[in-house]
């Protein structure tokens, strides 16, 4: 079989392998949407519809109704975008010292700090309670938000990429005078942009979605995140699944668009820290 006649072959089986792989990935999230609009007795009708033959839009403004929906959503926002700017920043700055300062003991002190990537959250809870107890922070936003601003995994992924700009644009800054703060602001952070994308969504992503943080910090209602104020609603309300599809519905439209405006930037920056370095 000649080259030409595998490639007509193989590739089209390779797009329809991936085609049916992202259709079997996206049909939940399909069916959460769809099944949202449904009325309550359609929603696990046999055989299954996945069309409603009612559009249900009253269960969107039901949720608000229920539970102060808002509320949450706003909790939520703030939790998850000032954790991601205190997590870029401090990642940002270590990065930096291990991938372009030379002190005594740098490469230990980074494998070092890596290996705490592997000690469970489980491990964590106990002492990052004590932790906030000790500081007067507990059932409080800011708790959440200071925990979220330093991670291992953050400064691994700006190091590698961070090791991949030319150190003579480093030595040639510094020639000219510049400090290191200014270097990593006015150099390295403006051609660290892919890296920067892909740390944020995947902070952002991490932070919207937390569930046991949350649970374990915050017992007030008006404090309550998405997770779980909808976790909440199903104690209080019963199994009302349209509705929690709803507002399930409801809460990853900020991910989805953060994901959507951040796709490129996100695949350069896996593809550029998974070679580099």
């Amino acid at each position: 079989m000649s080259m030409k006649t595998k490639k007509y072959i193989f590739y089209p089986a390779v797009f329809v392998i991936l085609v049916l792989i992202a259709v079997t990935m996206l049909f939940p999230f399909l069916w959460m949407v769809l099944g949202s609009l449904k009325p309550k007795s359609e929603l696990f009708a046999v055989p299954m519809k996945l069309l409603p033959s009612t559009w249900m839009w009253k269960n969107y403004r039901d949720v608000f109704q229920k539970i102060p929906f808002v509320q949450f959503y706003i909790n939520t926002a703030k939790i998850a975008v000032f954790s991601t700017l205190g997590q870029v920043v401090t990642c940002a700055f270590s990065a930096y010292a291990f991938a372009k300062l030379k002190f005594k003991g740098r490469d230990f002190l980074f494998m070092l700090y890596l290996a705490t990537m592997m000690i469970p959250y489980q491990v964590l809870m106990i002492p990052q309670y004590e932790l906030m107890n000790k500081l007067n922070l507990l059932n409080s936003h800011t708790a959440l938000i200071l925990l979220h601003c330093f991670s291992p995994f953050g400064v691994f992924l700006l190091r590698q990429f961070f090791v991949s700009i030319p150190d003579s644009l480093i030595e040639a800054a510094r020639i000219d005078g510049a400090k290191d703060f200014r270097i990593l602001t006015q150099i390295v952070l403006p051609l660290s942009k892919s890296a920067l994308a892909t740390l944020v969504t995947l902070k952002f992503l991490d932070s919207w979605n937390e569930f046991t943080g949350p649970l374990i910090f915050l017992n007030e209602k008006t404090k309550y995140t998405l997770q779980i104020g909808i976790r909440a609603f199903q104690q209080e309300n019963g199994v009302e699944y349209t509705l929690i599809m709803a507002a399930t519905t409801m809460s990853l439209i900020p991910i989805v668009l953060i994901y959507i405006c951040a796709q490129k930037y996100f695949i350069e920056g896996i593809a550029a820290t998974g070679v580099k370095g």
